[in-house]
């Protein structure tokens, strides 16, 4: 998961947490799912992917899903998919897709304090490798369908889960869910459990939440300069790593064109509130005046804002020459742009060229970029989401926002479903360790996020 962290301090021992002896028989249940899921290393080239998918295909059938509605999908790269399928009474009605992934970035047991593949409970904390990233989302969403079926609900529109597995690697699964199958592209929309969430203070009190509606696009270029080269005892101006260097510097002195959307200008306008001195004068001034180029130029000096505003390209890699005792005859930089909302890949490689301003140097797209579009702040989804964040923590604002990073919901948007990233997670600034060491959830956020999906889900359904 990639998340939003609004404003927040840390949590203190003192903050609320739910110990086991409080927690009612629905609670456990959570809880012991959860300590299965995250015991399945479903890493990339670990062969836990497949496991995990069965057992819990397994478990939505032996819940009393038909098997003709749970879909186990196996994939290339020893990878799966999992689809499950909660009928609705009318047919009328367009399903909703609801998102989360079962694979993990890896973690060494080596380097953590516990075993990250075994979920620990202590001092108030879940820890183990996608307690957050995304293990979360699978166990409420997987929870929440079998208590639903067990309590013998049926909701009016037909509810389907798409569970992916290769999200932190190649999305392989996740396209083939979004081109392929047709269940999914009829989406009216999706919430995704990947995005989204909110921050708690010291004491545990909510702070804000964050709904994601849109991402920039991850867009790599190369960067090559060539050259006869020859010998280093006859050094040249013209040189390869010397023409490199130049076009990087112009690159560092370029802005892309000032871009915004609806969410863009919301979440601003709310930041505006948070933030004091320059940056809450410019952050009030550019959501006013999209325009602004003087407030645009001071929310760049910001690096939790810098992407807001356009299009960044940074180069994130360098390799030149082939031996220290002659004249470069090739240098090559790679530069990764994240890309707003609406621009090409073309239109992005054009000015990239036009920054450099050196016709020599060969601009080339690595990869196959896909820019996806924002979904729409749509009133009706938005208070659905409200109502049932309300019914766990009272009152709390939410804010729209545009994730600098690549999520599922690039692909669902892609195929037309309006997509937006709703986790029920609350976290203080130590606890957003993803990808990282000692990953962890407050238990008592993973509580709350529970019956927050459980009540999303009856709204969503009807």
């Amino acid at each position: 998961m990639k998340r939003i962290l609004i404003s927040a301090l840390l949590m203190a021992a003192t903050s609320p947490l739910a110990l086991a002896a409080d927690r009612n028989a629905n609670e456990q249940a959570a809880v012991d799912l959860y300590k299965e899921v995250v015991g399945f290393r479903s890493v990339e080239g670990r062969g836990g992917m497949r496991p995990l998918a069965k057992m819990l295909a397994d478990r939505f059938v032996k819940g009393g899903f038909p098997a003709g509605s749970v879909h186990y999908l196996e994939m290339p790269n020893d990878t799966a998919a999992l689809v499950v399928r909660y009928e609705g009474s009318d047919a009328t009605q367009k399903p909703v897709v609801l998102m989360a992934h079962m694979d993990v970035v890896e973690a060494l047991p080596e380097d953590w304090q516990r075993d990250p593949y075994t979920l620990i409970e202590e001092d108030g904390y879940f820890y183990g490798r996608g307690t957050m990233d995304n293990k979360e989302g699978v166990t409420v969403l997987t929870h929440n369908f079998l208590r639903l079926k067990a309590e013998g609900y049926t909701p009016d529109r037909t509810l389907i889960i798409a569970f992916s597995g290769d999200e932190e690697t190649h999305m392989a699964t996740t396209e083939a869910l979004y081109t392929k199958h047709l269940d999914l592209t009829n989406a009216e929309f999706a919430l995704n459990t990947d995005g989204g969430g909110g921050t708690m203070d010291a004491a545990g009190n909510p702070l804000g939440a964050g709904v994601q509606t849109g991402e920039k696009t991850y867009m790599s270029f190369s960067l090559t300069a060539r050259n006869p080269g020859g010998h280093s005892s006859q050094p040249r101006d013209d040189n390869a790593i010397y023409d490199l260097a130049a076009a990087i510097m112009k690159l560092k002195a370029y802005r892309f064109p000032l871009k915004h959307n609806d969410t863009t200008v919301a979440f601003m306008k709310e930041m505006a509130t948070r933030e004091s001195g320059e940056l809450g004068k410019a952050l009030a001034a550019f959501a006013s005046d999209p325009s602004d180029r003087k407030a645009a130029d001071v929310i760049w000096k910001y690096p939790s804002y810098v992407g807001i505003t356009r299009t960044t390209c940074i180069p994130t890699l360098l390799k030149g020459g082939h031996a220290e005792n002659a004249l470069p005859q090739s240098a090559v930089g790679t530069v990764n742009c994240r890309v707003f909302p609406g621009e090409t890949v073309a239109e992005v490689k054009g000015r990239i060229e036009k920054a450099i301003d050196n016709g020599t140097i060969e601009v080339t797209v690595l990869d196959k970029p896909a820019p996806s579009p924002v979904s729409p702040l749509r009133d009706d989804v938005m208070g659905m989401i409200t109502a049932s964040l309300h019914t766990q923590y009272p009152g709390v604002k939410i804010t729209p926002y545009m994730a600098p990073y690549a999520t599922d919901g690039k692909w669902s948007r892609l195929a037309g479903i309006p997509t937006y990233g709703v986790s029920g997670l609350f976290l203080g600034p130590d606890d957003d360790r993803s990808h990282g060491l000692d990953e962890r959830v407050p238990v008592q956020s993973f509580i709350k996020s529970n019956a927050y999906w459980y009540d999303l889900l009856k709204r969503v359904g009807g």
